[in-house]
């Protein structure tokens, strides 16, 4: 289990995730996002479980619902929020966006809109960090879709075959954008049921509680770092909007809604954590440097300009301009 400073480490984490997510939905509204958003809502614990667990250099591979991902590993958040903004201050000064978000310099190693793109990539980083023998570890996120993509496969395959050290992860929110899983999958468990065609594990865990996360998180990790080879670990959970903030998820029963509203990880581990004798201040004291962290993020992201038009076409093409092109 987590220890007691890990444990609000994961509260501190889901804390600023959720208020962060809630003000780009508010943003959002304000026609101040450029292009869709994806947004973590309900899917916290899995980002904060296992960035708690990494080491500082790690790499992180995500979907473009990668807002908590990149936060979670420690991105500043002005910085995250200045790109969603499209601002020259933004990580990638503005050129990416929400689907894009990359911190290289915090092991968040791109999150990619092309599903199951990056799994292959993943496989990638660990080969890298096994020939270097670094220790190194590459966690690879994903949703419930991408195990029905041939990469999902090929990438499971040629890990296990050279026992590299990477973590998949199927963030399972049961929907495929706005098609249950259930419907077009031949087995209950799109992920971990598949696990045996490869040799390994089925691991299924609750994606709603940080401390089982967190737990799968560091077994894995150190499995990986020994020369343990790869892990499949399928984390339930789910979203509480819509796949994006076009969509309006009337397609979900209602009463299945509210079941998993209820289960809200954030506020689940806050009672956890005062049943285990964390006084309500110090939990109240995460939350208001959430919040004001949150503040400061909007206010310097609103105010800063956009990119300029050179800094636009700058490392766009591969001599960095795109004047060649005339």
């Amino acid at each position: 289990m987590p220890t007691d400073d890990e444990r609000l480490a994961l509260y501190g984490a889901q804390t600023r995730i959720r208020l962060f997510e809630k003000r780009a939905y508010d943003l959002f509204l304000r026609n101040l996002v450029k292009g869709t958003s994806h947004l973590s809502l309900g899917q916290e614990a899995i980002a904060a479980g296992f960035a708690v667990a990494m080491r500082p250099d790690d790499y992180t591979f995500a979907t473009y619902r990668g807002h908590a991902h990149v936060l979670a590993r420690g991105a500043p958040m002005a910085a995250v929020m200045a790109e969603l903004l499209g601002r020259d201050t933004g990580l990638m000064a503005g050129k990416g966006g929400s689907m894009h978000l990359t911190s290289v310099r915090h092991g968040a190693m791109g999150s990619y809109a092309i599903v199951g793109a990056h799994l292959p990539i993943a496989v990638g980083a660990a080969w890298s960090a096994q020939y270097r023998g670094s220790g190194q570890v590459a966690v690879c996120f994903f949703g419930d879709g991408a195990t029905n993509i041939g990469a999902f496969h090929e990438a499971l395959n040629l890990a296990v075959v050279w026992e590299l050290p990477v973590v998949f992860v199927c963030e399972n929110n049961l929907y495929m954008e706005y098609t249950p899983i259930a419907a077009v999958t031949a087995v209950p468990r799109p992920a971990a049921d598949r696990a045996a065609a490869y040799g390994l594990d089925a691991v299924v865990v609750d994606g709603n509680d940080a401390d089982a996360v967190h737990t799968v998180a560091a077994e894995s990790l150190t499995r990986a770092r020994d020369g343990g080879g790869p892990s499949l670990i399928e984390a339930l959970t789910y979203r509480h909007g819509g796949h994006s903030r076009a969509d309006p998820a009337k397609y979900r029963p209602p009463q299945e809604v509210d079941a998993w509203l209820a289960r809200d990880p954030v506020t689940a581990y806050r009672e956890r954590l005062l049943k285990h004798g964390v006084p309500p201040e110090v939990l109240d004291g995460l939350e208001a440097e959430a919040r004001q962290a949150v503040d400061k993020a909007t206010q310097s992201a609103v105010a800063a300009p956009p990119p300029s038009p050179g800094r636009l076409l700058s490392q766009v093409w591969a001599n960095g301009g795109a004047s060649w092109r005339g």
